[in-house]
């Protein structure tokens, strides 16, 4: 593997394997056609990861990361005035911590994995799932990724007051199943697609491994809502491409339903009901080549760029196409895109992306996008806001 030598602002070696350049391997979609972001930005909360759920109580439910002295914690979002076309700035919305411990860090964080962050987040009916991953902070030199170890799920039955830590043993999911993204669909699990969670996991082809960045894939799986907490019951897509879906318990039989080599995130993926497609934001580090490294591989303020590409497809495994691509993604490196449904307008034309990034970036992320599909004449009326300026 050829090696990109590298001296630190420190004078310390960042050397790094030169993988090929950043180019997504996928069709530019024919369904979404156009895309208008907004372009200002809106902050607020404190942390990173930002998994997304649309509850029972009308309210959104988020998990945030290594924020208020604790590497994780559960966020209530509360819409104040609902018109998702105009859904702005933050007077629109509050938010406020429920949870600033959802775990016993004492006995969850072990000098292998001394990390816990929230991977995925999921209501159905008022419960809360919160799926969760141990970490470290990487262990190869030459790509220093942050390796997720192992995962499992807590379930809530107050709004994230509490949560049961007997849910699922800690060792649930291992290796390449170890960070767990929940599929997300309607209000409190409405207008899903059919009486199955469904759960995306970023993992290394190569390796076998999970990272938090720049892994090669996402494996699918799913389980019967009634049985989530139930290992055995989880079954993985094998299918040999999207027109013939095929599911198996085997986890090793498990195919990737997405791929970009050294670029995929950990990424989150919702429906999108007025449009009827599935929303896919993805991420990963480069460097000012377009060359794949992880921002773990440098420090502060030596690596600060990221791609974000945006997909879309018809099925929970695809076909996915892209609608969306930024070489330079926010302002210090952004990371984990997601699209929550409950800000969606009801043509689906007018979404609200979160996401979070490196030092200035690193809250809850708020912006606006647009989109114009086949067929559309225009972007809809209120995306003349987007781009205005005197």
């Amino acid at each position: 593997m050829k090696i990109r030598e590298i001296t630190g602002i420190d004078g310390d070696r960042r050397d790094y394997y030169l993988y090929p350049k950043a180019v997504p391997p996928y069709e530019k979609s024919d369904y979404i056609e156009q895309v208008l972001p907004d372009r200002f930005r809106y902050h607020s909360g404190d942390g990173d990861m930002w998994p997304l759920t649309w509850a029972e109580d009308d309210m959104i439910y988020g998990g945030a990361g290594d924020n208020r002295g604790c590497p994780m914690n559960i966020w209530r979002i509360k819409t104040l005035r609902f018109l998702p076309e105009k859904l702005t700035c933050t007077g629109h919305w509050c938010m406020d911590v429920i949870n600033e411990k959802p775990v016993d860090l004492n006995k969850y964080c072990t000098p292998a994995a001394p990390y816990v962050k929230p991977s995925g987040l999921l209501d159905i009916g008022g419960t809360l799932y919160l799926s969760i991953e141990a970490q470290n902070y990487g262990d190869n030199p030459y790509f220093c990724r942050q390796r997720n170890l192992h995962g499992w799920i807590v379930r809530s039955t107050d709004a994230g007051r509490s949560f049961d830590p007997e849910t699922t043993p800690r060792d649930f999911f291992r290796g390449r199943l170890s960070s767990c993204h929940f599929l997300q669909f309607g209000r409190g699990y409405s207008g899903a697609r059919d009486s199955y969670v469904y759960a995306y996991f970023p993992c290394d082809l190569e390796d076998g491994g999970s990272y938090w960045e720049n892994n090669d894939a996402l494996l699918l799986g799913r389980v019967s809502k009634e049985k989530l907490t139930v290992r055995d019951s989880w079954e993985f897509y094998c299918g040999k491409d999207s027109l013939h879906p095929a599911w198996s318990r085997e986890e090793e039989l498990a195919v990737p339903v997405f791929s970009y080599y050294k670029m995929t995130g950990a990424n989150h993926v919702a429906y999108n009901a007025g449009i009827q497609r599935y929303l896919m934001g993805n991420y990963s580090f480069v460097d000012e080549n377009l060359n794949p490294r992880p921002i773990h591989q440098m420090r502060y303020p030596e690596s600060h760029y990221s791609q974000l590409t945006l997909y879309e497809a018809p099925e929970p495994w695809g076909p996915w196409k892209l609608f969306y691509r930024d070489d330079r993604w926010g302002s210090y490196g952004d990371y984990q895109p997601n699209f929550p449904v409950k800000w969606m307008t009801e043509d689906g034309r007018i979404v609200y992306m979160v996401s979070s990034g490196s030092w200035d970036d690193y809250n809850f992320v708020v912006q606006k996008f647009a989109l114009k599909l086949k067929g559309d004449k225009a972007f809809p009326e209120k995306a003349k806001y987007f781009s205005y300026e005197l």
